[in-house]
Formats: structure tokens, sequence, C-alpha cells
């Protein structure tokens, strides 16, 4: 039997593919526009549809009021991605989130850029990504408990990047907690459900706009509605 043919292709000639167009980093936890299939990093889309409704590359309108809710996680092409850029997932965006440094009062978070000697140049380079304290880049919260059914934590008092989601939250009370599942748990704000993907700075300006700091967030285990 003759040995199958194979072929090498250097990675810049892929990069176009595998890049986000809105950091132009390779993509990490690679979420896709469901109306146009286009392809970002997670934390890039989601901080541009809080200002936006269309796909910054094809502006094509995502939904006219929620357009957070018809964006995906592309499993597939993040592990493509991976396996494609050698020691990218263990420094990939929030990697530090759940290693204790959640809280601490200025978080400094790193993602890889791609570099121009992967484009065919020399030289690398690297974006970097830092939360400084002040009201748009970090912000202070108090995480409460109001359900019996759950324990409080031992520190709910934590500053974090006004970047980071709900979801962050529900992971990072998740693991405190040692639940098996982030799913498990509601968050909320004023009495209401806030959504996974919305970030702190948006809940802070919608909700939070006029009150003092820190901001107050409660949870409780997961309510299925009829």
């Amino acid at each position: 039997t003759p040995k199958m043919l194979t072929r090498k292709i250097k990675l810049w000639d892929i990069n176009a593919h595998i890049t986000c167009r809105l950091c132009n980093g390779y993509l990490i936890d690679a979420t896709t526009v469901t109306e146009c299939l286009h392809t970002f990093c997670r934390s890039c889309l989601v901080k541009y549809l809080e200002e936006n409704n269309t796909c910054p590359t094809c502006r094509i309108v995502i939904h006219q009021s929620h357009p957070l809710q018809y964006i995906g996680h592309d499993r597939t092409m993040q592990d493509i991605v991976y396996k494609l850029v050698p020691g990218l997932q263990e420094g990939k965006l929030w990697c530090d989130l759940f290693k204790g440094q959640f809280a601490h009062t200025s978080l400094t978070l790193k993602k890889k850029k791609v570099s121009s000697e992967e484009k065919g140049g020399g030289g690398a380079t690297e974006k970097k990504y830092s939360g400084k304290p002040d009201s748009f880049t970090s912000v202070s919260i108090c995480l409460e408990c109001n359900s019996s059914k759950l324990r409080g934590l031992k520190r709910k008092w934590i500053r974090c990047s006004a970047q980071a989601t709900v979801l962050h939250l529900k992971k990072f009370i998740a693991k405190k907690l040692n639940l098996s599942s982030f799913n498990e748990l509601d968050i909320l704000c004023n009495e209401e459900i806030l959504g996974k993907d919305h970030t702190l700075k948006f809940v802070v300006v919608t909700r939070w706009r006029f009150k003092k700091a820190p901001l107050l967030l409660h949870y409780r285990p997961k309510m299925d509605l009829l």
C-alpha cells in the first residue's frame, strides 16, 4: 500500500481563518454569529455587541434589540485553533481567573497576538489587556447568597475586570462552592436574573448606574421556568 501523501502548510497561510477580526489575535473562546457564521473571540464580540447589533465583518443585522442571544460557542473552531497554535490554550485570556487571581485589585490579562514572524516577517508582538481600578475597567462586587440551599462565600467582596461576564462569575462561584456545574446557578441584580453574556460594565451601566459601589449581586440555585 503506498504511503499517504502529506503536505506541510505554513501557519501564516491560514491565519486569516483562525484569527479574530476585532483584536487580530488567535481566536479564544471562539463564538460564531448564527446569522452569517462569522467567528470572533467571545470577549471581543460581547464587548462589541454592547453598543452594536450588526456583525463586525459583514455588517448584517444580528438582531435589532437582543443580538447576544444569536451568537454561540464554536467548539469545533476552537479545537482547531488550539491544535494549530501550540501553547495558545495554556496562555489564553482569563486563564488566571480561576487560579485565585479573580479578587486582585488590578487584573492584567494577556492574549497571544499573531506575530509578524507568523505572518511571514520577523519579530513577535503580544497584545496586552490591563484592568486598572477605575469605574470603567474594574468593578467592586459583593456576592450574596439568597437561598438556604447554598452556603455563602467566605470572601464575598471582590474586584475584577469590567469586561468579565456573568458567566465568569458563575464559574467562580461554582468553583468556590464545589458545585458540579455552573449551570446550576442564577445570578441576580435588583431581583432580575442576569444573562450569562452580560459584562459587569454592562450590568453597572444598565442596573447600578446611580448607586454607590460595590455592585450587589445575589446568587441562588437555578430555577426552571415553566
